[in-house]
């Protein structure tokens, strides 16, 4: 991985970018896969970090992970070892969902504390009262979790938010859990229906009900299945702002349209024209950009990881825009690398935007004002997290003279060959 990464202003980007599988989505299928009785197969795998660090993690606990191109086979252990290393403590999510599997597997578990970005709070409350739900007896300690159970029974969890991990949690342990389970308040991402989608060619058996409710009759064992993950839409609204903040044209394949329903209708508001196939998109905006209002939501709202890049859009649309944040308290942290670069915007507690979220009568900056057309600059930036990363990089790409981004390995982690994309679109981009 690069240490950092020098921008020099090179016009606008324009091209196409083909989009893998995600890292959210890929690497929960790689712990699902430990829960068959053979190997299985996943297709479209990013070259990203966490795939590395998942790898090293299902190893670590006795599976076999082997990589062919952009397919992985993972094999379950033949002899789990129900521990996953200290030294994996704060690199990524996955150990806290490996509690379910690894008790399915082995009747204890013990995983280290979690990281990933630091965007906000995201307790393992929810994922620590599901299992106590399905009969885990569990402590947690500053160091991290353990759990036992010689059999897991079907729960009804009721999940206070509808949480993206905690599903996930819920699905992993329910589908090999004794009777029937029920997730209410459930999250229904795109990539926690490909989770269920997958566990339910392993075997599971999964019904989806209304209301936001997950519906699970636990089954004796699963199967070794084959899949292909879709296209990320996180990289691929991504890309298609590059090309409109910089005035270009860029074309995104391997990314349905179903993903992108309500990006997509955010940038014809904002003026931009947005081509449509089967194949793919392409956005450009011939006439400019106009100011807009945009409130973030679990799906099929406008998701969180969207809020980065189009932050910076922001910066280059005509008149004042409001971004109001209501996922994670504190992902706002990228916004002052974008002040240091000349955009012009200021931070709020108060709800704008929209109706007042759960963090309404909270200290925590969750709204922006945001002023356009603003001139940006470069600038030397520490990067904090995956999507904070690439709006610094799309900024950097739009500024006036040369940019240092440190910290790229972020980028690295979540986004599949980030510097050869960009340089294929035309970017300057020198690593060092």
């Amino acid at each position: 991985m690069s240490d950092a990464w020098l921008i020099e202003p090179s016009g606008p980007l324009r091209g196409e970018v083909e989009v893998h599988g995600s890292k959210n989505a890929v690497t929960k299928h790689m712990v699902a896969a430990i829960l068959g009785a053979g190997p299985s197969t996943i297709a479209n795998v990013p070259d990203v970090g966490d795939v590395e660090i998942t790898t090293r993690i299902l190893e670590a606990i006795g599976a076999t992970v082997s990589r062919d191109g952009d397919t992985l086979t993972v094999a379950p252990p033949d002899e789990v070892t129900p521990s996953v290393p200290l030294s994996f403590s704060g690199l990524n999510r996955i150990p806290v969902l490996l509690l379910g599997p690894l008790l399915h597997l082995a009747g204890e578990a013990w995983v280290p504390r979690v990281g990933g970005d630091r965007i906000g709070s995201r307790p393992v409350d929810f994922h620590v009262e599901s299992l106590r739900a399905f009969g885990a007896e569990v402590t947690v300690t500053d160091e991290g979790i353990h759990a036992q159970c010689a059999q897991l029974r079907g729960a009804i969890i009721e999940l206070p938010y509808p949480s993206v991990g905690a599903t996930e949690s819920a699905l992993l342990t329910g589908a090999l859990a004794q009777g029937k389970t029920v997730i209410r308040n459930a999250a229904t991402e795109p990539e926690v229906l490909e989770l269920a989608f997958f566990l339910q060619r392993m075997g599971a058996r999964i019904e989806l009900a209304p209301e936001r409710r997950i519906v699970i009759e636990g089954v004796p064992g699963l199967r070794g299945a084959t899949t292909r993950l879709q296209g990320d839409r996180n990289e691929a609204f991504s890309y298609l702002v590059a090309g409109l903040l910089t005035g270009g044209r860029v074309r995104v394949i391997g990314c349905g349209q179903d993903r992108l329903v309500t990006a997509i209708t955010t940038l014809l508001r904002m003026g931009a024209t947005v081509e449509v196939d089967d194949q793919g998109m392409t956005a450009s905006a011939p006439d400019g950009l106009r100011a807009a209002a945009v409130q973030t939501d679990v799906h099929p709202g406008f998701m969180t990881d969207w809020q980065t890049p189009l932050m910076v859009l922001f910066t280059q649309a005509e008149g004042m825009s409001v971004l109001h944040e209501t996922v994670y308290e504190d992902r706002f942290v990228y916004v002052p690398a974008l002040q240091a670069m000349g955009g012009e915007i200021e931070l709020f507690s108060s709800c704008l935007g929209g109706p007042a979220c759960r963090f309404h009568d909270t200290s925590n900056l969750h709204s922006a004002v945001v002023r356009g057309v603003s001139k940006l600059r470069g600038a030397e930036v520490d990067i904090p997290d995956v999507r904070a990363g690439f709006s610094s990089v799309i900024a950097a790409a739009a500024a006036q003279g040369r940019s240092t981004l440190r910290g790229v390995h972020h980028l690295e982690r979540g986004y599949h060959r980030p510097a050869e994309q960009l340089r294929s679109l035309g970017m300057d981009l020198t690593t060092s």
